[in-house]
Parts: structure tokens; C-alpha cells; sequence
């Protein structure tokens, strides 16, 4: 049942992006803007300072390459979660509770113009980025990123999905959602080496974005890992991190479950 309604739901999104071709052409270019003034900025910034704790722009470029898949798949697949607060306010998510399906995934499949445009783009780049960057690409290399890759998505999934799991207790969390997401887009796109130790320990442990980038960049770069002295190994985790920021956030998601009355709508 669950896969049948998921390829439903992903054949309207494709029917949709063929009806609206140029509306999926205007997200693209837009979201070739978005990263390009990101990719921008970092060169900008190394031309400046041609490195900041051992990392040039060739690094920086690949680490932010190594970030943009997971968050464009992130964005593929799970980014309608945070419609949940939507749902919520409008007494639309009571219709979730009494259907057969899982509520997370009927909140996943709502029927929304979800374009692949950021995961396309971030392939390609991602490509073109490690050859500039003159990785190394052999068997591991090939094996390992898509699970970096799948591990990054999950740890955007999770932190999302706590967010939307406070909208059960807090009718408004619109603020709070633009400040991680802030968080993420600024801190991912340097080496956290950068930054004090308190901010480190944050972005390992707490909101583990530098699972998506800085801990695997410096494994498939071979550098050391001077942020938090680890092994460089530790960026082969970015999986189980992944796996266990949405066991977690799942945990929460079930709590609130419980704890949900309705907004009275």
C-alpha cells in the first residue's frame, strides 16, 4: 500500500512539472542563483584569505558540494514536512489521525509542486566540483557518498521534523524554523575549525550538520581533523548520524502524536 500511494504521489509530481514546465525552468534558475551567490561568496572570501585553518577554495567548493546533495535530496523527498505547522493551524492534520496510513507519511505525500531542480543540480556540480578539487575517485569514493549523501538528507530530515513536531505544542513556529535553517546554510559552508569550541560541539553533537560536509570532506580529502582533534574516520559515521537524528526526531514526532488535541478549527 505504502509504496503503491508513493508512486502515486511522485507521478502527479512529475505530471505536474511537465504541465508547468516553465514555472520548473523558473525554480531552477532560481536555484542556480541561490548557490551560485553562495559558491560566489566562498570564492570571494579565499581570495582573500587563499586559506582559512588548511582549507582553500578547492575544499571549501567540495564541501559545500558534499552538503548540497544531501540537503537537495533532503529537499526531493522530504522537504514537505514542514508543511506540518500549516496542517496544524488549519485542523487539516486531523484528517491524517483517522486514516490507515502513517501520519508521517501521509504528511511526506501531500500532493505540493516538488521540484528535483536543487538534487539535479546538485549531481552535476558535485561532479564537475570533485574533479576541480582533484579527488581521488575510486571504489570507496563511489561507494561512500551516496551514504554521505542519504546520511546528510537524514540529518536535515530529523532537525526538520522535531521543528514541525513543536507545531503540536506551539501554534506559530515559523521563526523558529528560519533560524535552523539559517544556522545551516550560514555554518555548512566552512570548516567548522573555524569557529569557537562551543559553536563546534554544536554543529557535531547537537545539530550535527557537520556530519553533512566537514567531517566526510576531511575523510575524502585526507586531511586532519583540527575542529575537535577526531579521527578523520569519523566522517565514515555521517550514516548512523544521519539514522539516528531521525530516530530521534521520530521518537519526538510520536510524542507529539500523543500529546496532540487539535487546534479547535
Amino acid at each position: 500500500m505504502y509504496l503503491t500511494t508513493y508512486a502515486r504521489y511522485w507521478r502527479i509530481n512529475l505530471l505536474t512539472m511537465l504541465e508547468y514546465r516553465a514555472n520548473f525552468l523558473m525554480w531552477f534558475g532560481f536555484t542556480i542563483v541561490y548557490h551560485g551567490t553562495a559558491i560566489a561568496a566562498l570564492w570571494i572570501t579565499l581570495r582573500n584569505f587563499p586559506s582559512i585553518n588548511g582549507w582553500n577554495f578547492r575544499d571549501t567548493a567540495f564541501m559545500y558540494g558534499l552538503w548540497m546533495l544531501g540537503h537537495g535530496l533532503h529537499n526531493t523527498f522530504f522537504f514537505t514536512v514542514g508543511g506540518v505547522p500549516e496542517f496544524v493551524r488549519e485542523g487539516r492534520f486531523d484528517r491524517f489521525l483517522v486514516r490507515p496510513l502513517d501520519p508521517l507519511f501521509q504528511a511526506l505525500t501531500v500532493p505540493q509542486q516538488i521540484w528535483p531542480d536543487e538534487l539535479i543540480l546538485a549531481i552535476v556540480y558535485f561532479c564537475v566540483v570533485t574533479v576541480y578539487a582533484g579527488v581521488h575517485v575510486d571504489w570507496l569514493f563511489i561507494a561512500y557518498v551516496p551514504f554521505v549523501a542519504l546520511g546528510g538528507a537524514l540529518i536535515d530530515f530529523g532537525i526538520n521534523l522535531a521543528i514541525a513536531t513543536a507545531s503540536f505544542w506551539f501554534t506559530r513556529i515559523d521563526s523558529l524554523r528560519w533560524v535552523f535553517m539559517s544556522l545551516e546554510q550560514e555554518f555548512s559552508r566552512y570548516p567548522i575549525s573555524i569557529y569557537q569550541r562551543g559553536v563546534r560541539l554544536v554543529l557535531a553533537f547537537v545539530l550535527p550538520f557537520a556530519f553533512m560536509n566537514y567531517f566526510p570532506a576531511t575523510f575524502l580529502l585526507h586531511k586532519s581533523e583540527t575542529g575537535l582533534s577526531l579521527n578523520p574516520a569519523v566522517g565514515l559515521l555521517t550514516p548512523v548520524v544521519g539514522a539516528a537524528c531521525f530516530a530521534i526526531a521520530y521518537l519526538f514526532w510520536r510524542v507529539g502524536i500523543d500529546r496532540y488535541q487539535g487546534t479547535g478549527s
